[in-house]
């Protein structure tokens, strides 16, 4: 393969160029963020020093000390318009941004940022430049926004209680997107309880006409793309939110409500905090904050832990049963590719995907190869050269 390789891992972007190691993609964006917030750290180091009852945690309200200032991460990325060029969103607190760069990082512009906003998800359309992504809100909902190249700030073309995320631009329909949603089921007090399982739909920009491509109430459709031949690729996995009803079941269920309402809406806060500090809600005592815990992660819901060490260094972190699927028109799906949690579509015909501990390439003839082997791949894009 000629393509460049990116991909997203523990947090950073990752490049790899042919038989070249792989390297880090620098954002000199990101690192001023980052001298910023150490250097404020250091200027407001003096509000918590001492222990005692009149020390300066106790005086400006602050019971615990800080864990240092907030990481940079990087949270999702996209092939640019032109060649060799890279879009790419990145965290830091409350602080989100929106960045491009020219060959491969070597030249990077900021194209949006906001304190109060949160995006995730790009995806930039070849032929127009315009990107969408998902934005996130407060209140655990997502929906699809794009913004318009040349034009300032950005638009939401989907609303509703629901999780809509993972937006591709459909090929030779630039107004249209393709993304998975999943609706929120809530409690009569409006706290989150679960995720319905993900479907596939499509939006016009313009008109906002929806239509659902697939969806099976045991079943999720996750990473939707269209190919140039109108195929729609997915990964399919089970929704295991729905089981039989037993009567001891059901009373058991009914004792523990309260006690899983809560714990639904720690994890809840907890996956956003993990997400987007790096920082897990429950630190034990004693235990010194990490700034990212590389042995865990969050995908479309799920927490993926890493195995332990085992003989195959490139064991999928996620089970068989997340599996590639294509389908065209309305014919029969077909299983490309087991344990599969991130993939991209090449200009060729073949496909690179992750199972989270090294990538493949599946080639137009069904043979499977492995091009690398890395720790908590959570993305994977193919950059045209």
């Amino acid at each position: 393969m000629g393509q460049v390789i990116a991909y997203l891992a523990q947090g950073r972007i990752r490049i790899k160029s042919g038989n070249d190691t792989p390297r880090t993609l620098d954002s000199p964006y990101g690192r001023s963020v980052h001298d910023r917030s150490v250097r404020s750290q250091q200027r407001h180091a003096w509000k918590n020093e001492g222990d005692g009852f009149l020390s300066g945690q106790m005086l400006w309200g602050k019971t615990t000390a800080p864990g240092g200032p907030a990481p940079v991460l990087f949270t999702s990325l996209s092939r640019g318009m032109a060649p060799k060029q890279v879009v790419y969103s990145l965290a830091s607190g409350s602080l989100c941004a929106l960045c491009e760069a020219d060959d491969l990082g070597a030249e990077e512009r900021r194209l949006w940022n906001d304190n109060r906003r949160r995006v995730e998800h790009i995806h930039t359309c070849p032929r127009t430049g315009n990107v969408a992504f998902s934005v996130q809100h407060d209140n655990g909902t997502a929906n699809i926004g794009v913004m318009l190249r040349g034009e300032p700030g950005f638009g939401e073309v989907t609303e509703g209680d629901s999780l809509d995320t993972a937006p591709r631009w459909t090929p030779g329909e630039e107004r249209k997107i393709v993304y998975q949603s999943a609706g929120i089921g809530r409690n009569r007090d409006g706290h989150f309880l679960a995720l319905g399982p993900f479907g596939i739909q499509t939006v016009n920009i313009d008109s906002a006409e929806m239509e659902t491509l697939v969806e099976e109430p045991q079943a999720d459709f996750l990473s939707p793309q269209i190919a140039e031949d109108g195929t729609l690729y997915y990964i399919r996995r089970p929704y295991n939110e729905h089981t039989k009803v037993k009567p001891l079941r059901a009373l058991k269920d009914t004792l523990l409500l309260p006690f899983r309402v809560l714990y639904a809406m720690f994890a809840f806060l907890n996956f956003f905090s993990m997400r987007y500090t790096g920082k897990k809600l429950n630190t034990p005592a004693g235990t010194p904050r990490r700034e990212l815990d590389l042995k865990q992660m969050m995908i479309w819901g799920n927490l993926v832990q890493a195995q332990k060490a085992a003989e195959d260094e490139a064991m999928d972190l996620v089970p068989s049963s997340w599996q590639l699927a294509r389908r065209t028109g309305s014919g029969p799906e077909e299983i490309l590719a087991k344990g599969v949690l991130a993939y991209d579509l090449v200009r060729d015909g073949s496909i690179v995907y992750s199972n989270g501990s090294a990538i493949f390439v599946r080639h137009p003839d069904g043979r499977k190869e492995r091009l690398l082997t890395e720790g908590m791949i959570e993305q994977v894009v193919v950059i045209e050269s």
